[in-house]
């Protein structure tokens, strides 16, 4: 851990050291510098809510693929399938990706799995998120050819490539750093690699753990580096299990812990027998995929839709049923960054019949999604979800694998107001429809520079933002006729103003902040997200 996050012991009581930027959760141990985000989906940093409802925002699909594979270039890695189980990051306006690249030994047979690459590792640059070019880098000779957009790294077979930018290391030449599948000859383990500008790579001389894991997406949290992803293993009782997200952890990028974390799990069926992944029931295929915004993370996660495999082919060209078998993505939200839940359980937030995979005329094959927690980012006032597609044909049927996008409003995953005015419609003498609310927030120790409140809201008008000490008692110089409110209506950036003036009196105390939701004709208030930011 760093300095800034160790523990001391004074008096009786642990501290944790903290910059005047800090703000601090005693509830999650989590501290994060200049802006916290406590969004409305997570019931742990908002947990005490009283007459409100979620409603969870529906992503607007881009129905075009951003990224293809080069399909008409018999000499290009990417010929047969761009898979993004991969990563985007947007530096400097320019948005940057590394995907994972199929194409036939024979761009001229039909498929086979038999006969096709597995990667490389490969790498497209595009200033708007939607048209993508593929640089030639010269680094992989393919098919006798270097002008190619592939990156060199040591493992012949390579699938799943996940990259951040890592600012709190010291060393440049590590300042990115990517997690990778590679074969090692018996299964899909990964290994670790850094580099300076995200082009040229240095992988790690041995796998990172030289177990099976699917990889689904690399973060960094609480100061602990995090890779999610799928592995097989056992359920209740030493039985089989299907598909289930875990995660490996360590403390540098370098040493990775041996073991594992249950990250999310699915219910495995009541009777051991049915259980495995060859059987048909729903399964989270390669994990969690989250991205970090500070204090909290957020990510997708495979809802894989099992068949059981054709009895008449049980070889490895049938083992997942190919051509039934399909995936929608469920959302779900970490405090701690080891252990995910949904908001909603069990709901489909990003549906295979939303974002389809580019179809075969006459044909109907199913889509497989995939995500990748290192393509959700935020980019001015949007949310960017990219995310994989690909089309579960028979093999020799048209196999192939794109990237597309979904986008949000920032931050705005879902929402809280106030439920309906009569949930018991039946009943001849319902009470009068209570049009009042409130949400409280976790605890939170206040930055010694003090902060802003700032709310991204619809219908401000209806809100209005009291302060407590941590033990839930109104603080009079901010509540009541003291409350705050935002002069603008609605929109992703709401200020919350006092009438007391700023909250600097407030500096290095820990609060609680309440939102007061009232609903009237034509106003009916929605709140996304509350920002605590360094002013």
């Amino acid at each position: 851990m760093s300095k800034r996050d160790c523990l001391f012991f004074e008096g009786a009581t642990y501290i944790k050291s903290m910059t005047d930027k800090d703000f601090y959760f005693p509830s999650t141990g989590v501290s994060v510098e200049k802006k916290a985000v406590l969004l409305s989906i997570d019931n742990y940093l908002l947990p005490l809510r009283d007459n409100l409802c979620s409603y969870l925002s529906t992503p607007e699909c881009r129905q075009e693929p951003v990224l293809s594979p080069s399909q008409s270039d018999r000499m290009a890695p990417d010929q047969l399938a761009a898979h993004f189980y991969g990563a985007v990051l947007f530096e400097e306006g320019k948005y940057r990706m590394w995907y994972y690249a199929n194409s036939l030994e024979d761009p001229d047979a039909p498929y086979d799995r038999e006969k096709h690459t597995i990667g490389p590792v490969c790498y497209a640059e595009s200033v708007d998120g939607i048209a993508w070019e593929k640089p030639s880098l010269g680094q992989v000779e393919f098919r006798g050819s270097k002008d190619n957009n592939a990156i060199a790294l040591p493992d012949e077979q390579t699938e799943g490539v996940h990259v951040i930018r890592d600012e709190s290391d010291p060393d440049p030449q590590r300042l990115y750093k990517m997690v990778y599948n590679a074969w090692n000859g018996k299964t899909w383990v990964f290994r670790t690699a850094t580099s300076s500008d995200g082009i040229d790579w240095k992988a790690a001389d041995t796998f990172a753990i030289d177990d099976f894991l699917e990889t689904g997406g690399l973060y960094k949290f609480n100061d602990l580096y995090v890779v999610n992803g799928q592995r097989i293993l056992y359920s209740d009782g030493g039985h089989r299990s299907g598909r289930q997200g875990n995660a490996v952890l360590s403390p540098n990028f370098d040493d990775w812990i041996p073991g594992h974390t249950d990250a999310f799990l699915l219910p495995e069926p009541e009777h051991p027998a049915d259980r495995g992944h060859l059987k048909p029931y729903d399964q989270v295929h390669v994990g969690v995929s989250a991205a970090s915004f500070g204090n909290v993370l957020v990510g997708l996660y495979g809802i894989w839709h099992n068949a059981a495999p054709y009895e008449e082919k049980q070889d490895i060209n049938g083992w997942f049923a190919h051509g039934r078998t399909s995936c929608d993505l469920g959302l779900v939200i970490s405090n701690d960054g080891l252990h995910f839940r949904e908001p909603v359980k069990g709901k489909v937030y990003i549906s295979q019949f939303d974002t389809q995979v580019t179809p075969i005329p006459g044909k109907r094959y199913p889509t497989v999604l995939v995500q990748s927690g290192n393509g959700i980012l935020n980019v001015g006032d949007e949310t960017r979800i990219y995310h994989g597609r690909w089309r579960n044909s028979d093999y020799g049927q048209g196999y192939l694998g794109e990237v597309a996008l979904a986008i949000l409003p920032r931050d705005r995953w879902g929402a809280i107001g106030i439920g309906p005015s009569n949930l018991f419609p039946e009943d001849k003498d319902p009470p009068p429809p209570k049009n009042s609310g409130s949400v409280w927030s976790a605890p939170v120790r206040l930055p010694a520079s003090g902060c802003q409140v700032i709310l991204n809201a619809e219908q401000t008008s209806g809100l209005r933002v009291e302060i407590s000490d941590e033990n839930f008692q109104l603080l009079p110089d901010y509540s009541g006729d003291q409350s705050g409110k935002s002069s603008q209506e609605s929109g992703l950036d709401c200020v919350v103003e006092w009438p007391a003036g700023d909250l600097l009196a407030l500096s290095g105390k820990t609060v609680r902040v309440k939102i007061n939701f009232e609903k009237k004709e034509n106003l009916d208030p929605r709140l996304f997200a509350l920002y605590l930011i360094v002013e």
